[in-house]
């Protein structure tokens, strides 16, 4: 489970205080994916990246009693001077596992070729989203965080293998999606929530969640 106890997050601006959570309890339990719901500029990845251990909270406690991924989208792992194949081999050993696997899938699934044994850092945009998406799969996390879904740069391809293998995790793991749409959440969430004024207020299903925040929004 993940769970958040009373944390508190916020940021200034320059000109006013910005509050993510204020004083936010909620849990995340294995087998129950999480949508949530914000608008733009109201602290998604902020939200995200402390339950993936990136950000601290200014208050409270955070506790990971399972294996949480890094976000989608998050390269801080990811050496640019590596290629992808010295990358996927370094972040397998940290998390030992087998290299020759790690390294297989991830040549494999994001299909970039040749670029594979080149420098992360001459990559597109794209490329780098492939690599890291297709790391991210590799590892097996119990619970799988994602900013505003996969990046529009990825092809459809990539979209429906990857999706094809992420949809077949989630039988096992649990996914938080954290979006401004909620279509993006709809095939991989039992549950929603609205960010809202550093609150999340959590319903049963997404429509009922969808119903506060279009009236908010």
């Amino acid at each position: 489970m993940l769970e958040f106890i009373n944390v508190s997050k916020s940021f200034w601006t320059g000109t006013q205080r910005k509050v993510i959570l204020d004083r936010a309890s909620f849990s995340v339990p294995l087998g129950m994916s999480l949508g949530i719901l914000a608008p733009n500029g109201t602290g998604k990845t902020t939200l995200i990246n402390m339950m993936a251990g990136l950000e601290k909270p200014d208050e409270g406690e955070i506790y990971r009693n399972c294996r949480v991924s890094f976000p989608l989208g998050f390269m801080g792992g990811v050496l640019p001077k590596l290629s992808a194949n010295e990358n996927a081999r370094y972040i397998a050993q940290l998390y030992g596992l087998d290299e020759d696997y790690v390294s297989a899938f991830c040549r494999w699934l994001c299909g970039i070729e040749e670029y594979f044994d080149m420098p992360v850092g001459t990559y597109s945009s794209g490329m780098r989203a492939r690599f890291n998406f297709s790391l991210m799969l590799a590892l097996e996390f119990d619970i799988y965080l994602i900013d505003e879904g996969m990046p529009a740069s990825v092809d459809a391809e990539f979209n429906r293998r990857a999706g094809s293998i992420l949809a077949d995790r989630l039988k096992t793991a649990t996914v938080v999606i954290v979006s401004h749409q909620a279509k993006i959440l709809e095939k991989f969430v039992q549950r929603a929530a609205v960010l809202r004024h550093g609150q999340l207020y959590h319903f049963d299903t997404l429509e009922e969640a969808k119903q506060l925040y279009d009236y908010a929004t």
